[in-house]
């Protein structure tokens, strides 16, 4: 998590259309988002008065979503991310937030991440595996539905459907984190940015760094719920009693 205040104001901008397999994880998305701050803005966008999406329906009330009618004018537009983007940047000069929610795998976004990230807000984003990395990118942070789907699993395990749809993440060995070359240089270089004299750095100030370089980084895109276990698993790094802080075993 990139900020550890509770009290950040945020709007939440779905793109109804690209956002299907999210319907069942709905109570787990809001969840997730409420780590990051107070959801102020709820807004969906989609045009209601489809068939397609009537599975959505039901679920806006619960959580008091906005829903925003855009009739589809011209075959082949997608006039629902049009409607969205506007909607962004009149928040963005209106509304009193920190940032944005956008929950949507759809790369057209990425330009609207960059443009709220360079006006100094914060921007997450909430997606399946298979978003563009240009979207992922642009976000502050990225989480993957995937891990939504896996706590639904474990809390209802009845849940198959989802299961097949978003396949949650399967827990990675240690010998498959080790060699995971990619994952392994992120967390030695964040270490190398933020070590002391004893070559130690601090457990929080490592996950920050690399969720800066790498948005879409979560333990739990691993299997660990925790960044102390995913780094415990490891196995290439020490860690302190405590487990606050942690050194590259190779600079010993």
């Amino acid at each position: 998590m990139l900020s550890d205040q509770k009290n950040l104001r945020l709007a939440v901008l779905i793109d109804a259309d690209n956002t299907f397999n999210v319907i069942p994880l709905i109570d787990e998305l809001f969840e997730e988002i409420s780590k990051f701050g107070e959801s102020s803005v709820r807004r969906i966008y989609a045009d209601w008065t489809s068939e397609h999406q009537k599975n959505w329906k039901p679920v806006l009330p619960k959580h008091a979503i906005q829903p925003i009618q855009q009739y589809a004018n011209t075959k082949g537009k997608n006039a629902t991310d049009s409607a969205l983007i506007i909607d962004a940047m009149d928040l963005l000069y209106t509304a009193p937030l920190d940032g944005f929610c956008i929950v949507s795998s759809d790369s057209d976004f990425t330009r609207l991440a960059i443009r709220l990230r360079e006006a100094g807000k914060l921007v997450y984003g909430f997606g399946e595996k298979k978003t563009p990395e240009s979207l992922q990118a642009a976000c502050n942070q990225f989480v993957f539905f995937e891990i939504l789907a896996q706590h639904k699993a474990q809390e209802e395990p009845a849940l198959a459907s989802i299961e097949e749809r978003l396949a949650p993440p399967t827990k990675k060995s240690s010998r498959e984190l080790a060699m995971d070359t990619k994952l392994v240089s992120l967390i030695r270089a964040a270490i190398m940015a933020l070590s002391d004299e004893a070559g130690f750095a601090p457990m929080g100030g490592v996950k920050n760094h690399i969720v800066k370089n790498f948005s879409a980084f979560d333990s739990r895109n691993y299997g660990y719920a925790k960044f102390s276990d995913l780094i415990g698993a490891i196995g290439l790094f020490d860690l302190d009693e405590n487990k606050q802080k942690l050194r590259d075993k190779r600079k010993k």
